[in-house]
């Protein structure tokens, strides 16, 4: 079960549902369920790059094929892991911030099955990409991480969310965004494999910076002093 109860919408539905979710998440960008809307309803022709890739790749096609989920039932193993491992650097990531990978909104928008796990599985794994990258939950971070999500898969959401992002940066933090953070993201998702191929649950025991080194990650510099 992918979420809740999907909702199929005609062309002019889908533009209302797009238009007032941009809306509502640049007034409001902790809305989590909007900017999930607004990514369904403008990202299907993306999403189904994404699935096509998926389908060409061995873990893709694993992934597709047992439709991990990314909730408290099929992650804790992570928690048990040695501290060395990619497993006990997302359990610390999430347990430091008192994160709980079952918050995510359900897909609602997408018409097929595949689609609605793709869509899942790209809203589900974005901690992972905060591990591996490094970067923070502020305003700062979740824009730069959004520079890669781009980079990675075309979303316009992505791009949005930048843009609303960085229209409520202060005159500090935009100086620090594009000269230090975005130059950076934009290398960083070009440089770094396939972000939706890897099945991240299986190398949960592997060393961390052995799997950045191996998936191509680069991770995010220190802001400068």
């Amino acid at each position: 079960m992918i979420g809740g109860a999907r909702i199929r919408l005609n062309r002019w539905q889908q533009a209302a549902v797009a238009v007032g979710s941009a809306v509502g998440a640049l007034l409001d960008p902790r809305r989590a369920d909007l900017i999930a809307a607004l990514g369904e309803t403008t990202g299907k022709p993306a999403f189904e790059r994404v699935l096509e890739r998926m389908k060409r790749s061995p873990e893709g096609r694993a992934i597709l094929l047992e439709r991990p989920r990314v909730i408290s039932n099929e992650v804790s193993c992570a928690w048990d892991l040695p501290e060395n491992t990619f497993g006990a650097a997302y359990a610390q990531f999430m347990g430091s911030r008192n994160f709980c990978p079952d918050d995510r909104p359900p897909v609602r928008f997408m018409e097929t099955d595949e689609l609605a796990y793709v869509a899942m599985r790209a809203r589900e794994v974005h901690d992972f990409w905060h591990t591996l990258f490094g970067l923070p939950t502020n305003l700062i971070g979740e824009s730069a991480l959004k520079v890669i999500e781009f980079e990675q898969m075309y979303l316009p959401m992505c791009l949005l969310s930048v843009l609303g992002g960085t229209a409520r940066f202060n005159e500090k933090q935009r100086a620090l965004f594009f000269q230090h953070y975005f130059p950076w993201a934009v290398q960083a998702g070009m440089r770094c494999t396939d972000l939706m191929c890897l099945y991240y649950e299986q190398h949960f025991h592997e060393d961390f910076e052995d799997v950045r080194r191996r998936w191509g990650i680069v991770p995010a510099p220190a802001a400068p002093k």
